[in-house]
């Protein structure tokens, strides 16, 4: 599987998901998130944060996160709530809470960083992602879920 086909998206695991947007051009993937595939691919990123949260890494963190990713097709911008309190994460498709910090970036960036492919840190730098609240939490966030490599 080469081609980064979201239809199939659903039945990839996360290292086979990491590989599709690693061979993937930049255009490509912009395209995709810019069209109707977008909510699905989006609901099925964060549907699997839960699983992917390592509660042995994240000691007492308590903690909201609000993702906002750009470049909705409207030209308006999805935000996704994860919430991280007594050792489990929840993900709200619809914003419940204040949060801790909030990453805002676009589609491309935020598949980089969600399958390994991008270092959060220089992004962050290079004005690629945005960041709001306890940067300290923003540098470490990485480290709270067991993102697949590549």
């Amino acid at each position: 599987m080469t081609d980064f086909d979201p239809a199939n998206f659903a039945n990839v695991g996360p290292k086979e998901f990491a590989q599709l947007v690693k061979s993937t051009p930049d255009d490509k993937i912009a395209e995709v998130m810019s069209g109707d595939l977008r909510g699905k691919i989006l609901s099925e990123v964060f549907g699997r944060m839960p699983q992917l949260f390592r509660a042995d890494r994240a000691g007492s963190t308590n903690a909201v996160i609000h993702w906002n990713i750009t470049g909705r097709p409207d030209g308006g911008t999805d935000t996704y709530e994860v919430a991280i309190a007594d050792g489990t994460c929840t993900v709200n498709e619809t914003p419940q809470h204040d949060p801790k910090l909030s990453l805002t970036m676009g589609p491309v960036e935020f598949l980089k960083i969600v399958s390994g492919g991008a270092n959060p840190v220089m992004m962050f730098m290079t004005g690629k992602l945005k960041a709001k609240g306890d940067l300290g939490l923003a540098a470490n966030i990485a480290n709270l879920f067991d993102i697949p490599k590549s």
